[in-house]
């Protein structure tokens, strides 16, 4: 295993502390790793997390404009109810606070009694559950889909409400409605290795791929021989419009790396995205294209389609400010 690493029980305490070192608008609790916000504003607050390896997810879209604290769990393990309940605390300012969770048992366990937590100390605390992704009806660890990198445009357009002095009703249905029109499906390559483990996390063959393998290693729905740029895009955006009917409308695209996967790739893969999508009279508003919802070093890519209508539209196109994006 070769990792730039001191120690594998503090990878994670270590990449936030060096994470908020980078960004100093932002504050690191320690022990219970969560970071958060400086200086707040008084507006509702908007609270994500997940187990580590992910990165930038979650920390990174903490700023102006999106997240308000995230929550890290230890590598793709979920954060326990305390260290939520620390999050929550640091984001609330009295307006209450909305949880935006990815479709895994333990975090729909640990973020519900951490809500519960909350509400015993008179917070205000709603949840939404991202289930963007595509591949599979139930997976290894979750009862439905899994949410996946659906979950930034999430954090973006709730974001951008809550910034807009939306109330936390408002807040909950703006993320709700992003949620209904996100659909997402990924592929891997490689395998990532957990840095308290050592070694790869599941095998491939030198000419497999997986398509619809999930963010932690989950097994997809077909194991299969390397692709071209144009079959992939044709395979991923397929199963996603045959999921969802995005035909005739505007929409934002995500071409999502998982760690290991050059941006040179990804944007060969954003451009035959653009032709199928073009072909079947669906406008591109917005593309996103890097890493913003990894798996460690996994070579891989995921993509994601958020159909819009004019408010969404105008949510994600308002200004924000974190360390993984700005607008």
């Amino acid at each position: 295993m070769k990792k730039i690493i001191n120690n594998p029980d503090e990878v994670v305490s270590e990449m936030l502390q060096g994470l908020v070192k980078a960004n100093p608008q932002l504050q690191y609790s320690k022990d219970l790793e969560v970071v958060s916000k400086i200086d707040k504003e008084n507006k509702v607050g908007l609270v994500s997390g997940g187990g580590s390896g992910h990165e930038p997810a979650h920390a990174g879209y903490v700023g102006k404009g999106m997240l308000d604290a995230a929550v890290a769990g230890n590598v793709f393990a979920s954060p326990s109810p305390d260290r939520i309940l620390k999050g929550i605390q640091e984001a609330d300012t009295g307006e209450g606070v909305l949880l935006i969770i990815k479709n895994y048992s333990g975090d729909i366990m640990n973020f519900s009694m951490a809500k519960d937590l909350a509400e015993m100390e008179d917070i205000k605390v709603e949840m939404v559950v991202v289930k963007d992704d595509v591949a599979v009806k139930d997976s290894t660890y979750s009862t439905g889909r899994r949410g996946i990198a659906g979950t930034v445009f999430v954090h973006k357009l709730a974001g951008a409400k809550a910034a807009a002095g939306g109330s936390l009703d408002e807040v909950k249905k703006v993320a709700e409605k992003t949620i209904a029109n996100i659909r997402s499906m990924g592929m891997a390559m490689t395998s990532c290795i957990l840095p308290g483990v050592g070694v790869p996390g599941f095998s491939l063959g030198d000419n497999e791929i997986e398509i619809g393998m999930g963010i932690h290693g989950e097994p997809g729905v077909e194991r299969t021989t390397v692709k071209t740029a144009a079959e992939l895009a044709e395979i991923l955006c397929n199963r996603i419009l045959e999921d969802y009917d995005y035909s005739d409308s505007e929409v934002a695209v995500m071409v999502n790396g998982l760690g290991a996967t050059p941006l040179m790739e990804l944007y060969i893969l954003n451009n035959e995205v653009e032709k199928i999508l073009s072909e079947k009279n669906i406008k591109i508003h917005k593309a996103l294209v890097g890493n913003y919802m990894t798996a460690l070093e996994m070579s891989g890519c995921s993509i994601t389609l958020l159909k819009l209508d004019d408010e969404l539209m105008n949510l994600l196109d308002a200004p924000c400010d974190t360390p993984a994006l700005k607008v």
